[in-house]
């Protein structure tokens, strides 16, 4: 059974950074795709940034130049470094992997910022 574990969330200021982590298991973590989604009070669950099986990344608009996702395929653990956070950046974030037509999801992580 596949399980990913979302870590590194909590409550900063304006400006200040956080580094989430989703740590893989049950799966063969270098065949999927894992993207960070998040999702705000009373809004959809939106993509904020994706990595592929091969490293290839690309990120939401609103965190482009702020959020950076990278992959350690030996820890079989994929990240978000998230800087600059600003109010809006408040959600909840969830991990998420696909490979072809299975996918998974974490428990979600909830990262707050304060003005």
């Amino acid at each position: 059974q596949v399980q990913l574990v979302e870590s590194g969330g909590g409550l900063v200021q304006a400006g200040g950074s956080l580094r989430l982590s989703c740590a893989a298991s049950g799966t063969i973590f270098s065949n999927n795709h894992m993207e960070w989604y998040r999702q705000a009070p009373g809004k959809q669950r939106e993509l904020v940034a994706a990595i592929t099986s091969t490293g290839n990344t690309n990120y939401a608009d609103s965190v482009k130049g702020r959020f950076t996702i990278s992959r350690d395929y030996a820890k079989k653990t994929v990240y978000l470094q998230m800087n600059g956070l600003k109010p809006e950046d408040t959600a909840v974030y969830y991990c998420h992997r696909r490979f072809f037509s299975q996918n998974s999801w974490g428990q979600g992580t909830q990262v707050t910022v304060s003005s």
